[in-house]
């Protein structure tokens, strides 16, 4: 039989406050900013459990009336209304944070459904996603810029260009509100439950993308895009290159760069850019050798 993965998607509605007792009120206002506030805040909460398993006679890897109960058993009926950091024990040790609650329902779910990933939306522009790996998990902002850009080499005539990019390569460029999603991946401290500080995440996004590449003329307001023609693969690659260290001085690790062009094109990029792959290389041959 053919292995497949299943999806079940639910809602819940909960607060949360993120305040740490062992620390003065200054101190988790510098941490947590506006999150500490009292008695907390609340976000409309959605799920998608993953599971999977063989396809059974019946044409189904489950009876989706059965995970669906079993969802709104263990996890729904518990958090739906609820003031997360007083419902589940786990979260008086580390606090409701969106990884830590995708977490603490795999914990929850795993001894009922065959688990391969938990995915919580706290909101369309931030979600977690938790695979079983103990205090392993990922953390997915999505953002936005507009600016414009035009597909052609300067080594190609206009009509060489245009036989490859097609109106794309029209000398006055074309524009797009693109639409990026950059995904961290870390361990969740065992006391706060971040992979990294959220605010620093967002900053380090502004900083290096989304204000430099916003309402500009890629071609020729971003130097890269002097030699590299812009399109959306390679503004990905850009993304990924400018990001990946300021990510690990946050102390996180960047996992996936998705830019989506329009709602017809997308691309993702994976893992480290193709500059600190190079480098770890030429460290790893200069250690060889030493030895």
């Amino acid at each position: 039989m053919a292995r497949c993965v299943i999806n079940r998607r639910a809602e819940f509605s909960a607060s949360h406050r993120y305040w740490l007792p062992e620390l003065s009120a200054s101190e988790n206002e510098a941490r947590f900013g506006a999150c500490t506030n009292f008695p907390g805040h609340g976000h409309n909460y959605v799920l998608y459990v993953s599971m999977e398993g063989d396809i059974d006679d019946n044409g189904m890897v489950l009876n989706l009336s059965d995970v669906k109960h079993t969802i709104a058993r263990e996890v729904v009926s518990q958090l739906n209304f609820s003031y997360l950091n007083a419902v589940w024990p786990e979260f008086e040790q580390t606090l409701p944070t969106t990884e830590n609650i995708a977490r603490v329902i795999w914990q929850r779910l795993s001894p009922h459904l065959p688990l391969v990933n938990i995915q919580l939306f706290e909101h369309p522009k931030l979600w977690a996603d938790y695979q079983g790996k103990d205090m392993q998990a990922h953390l997915t902002v999505s953002t936005h810029f507009s600016a414009a850009h035009r597909l052609a080499s300067d080594r190609l005539s206009l009509e060489e260009n245009t036989a490859i990019y097609g109106k794309c390569a029209r000398v006055h460029g074309h524009g797009h509100n693109y639409h990026l999603e950059v995904t961290i991946a870390g361990e969740m401290d065992p006391r706060t439950g971040t992979i990294a500080d959220l605010v620093a995440f967002q900053a380090a996004i502004d900083r290096h993308v989304v204000e430099p590449m916003d309402h500009t003329f890629l071609n020729k307001d971003i130097p890269y895009f002097a030699e590299v023609v812009p399109t959306a693969e390679n503004i990905a690659v850009y993304i990924q290159n400018v990001l990946t260290e300021p990510i690990r001085q946050i102390g996180a690790e960047l996992y996936r760069i998705k830019l989506i062009e329009s709602p017809n094109n997308s691309c993702e990029v994976y893992g480290p850019s193709l500059r600190e792959q190079i480098r770890s290389l030429e460290e790893a041959i200069a250690k060889s050798v030493l030895v």
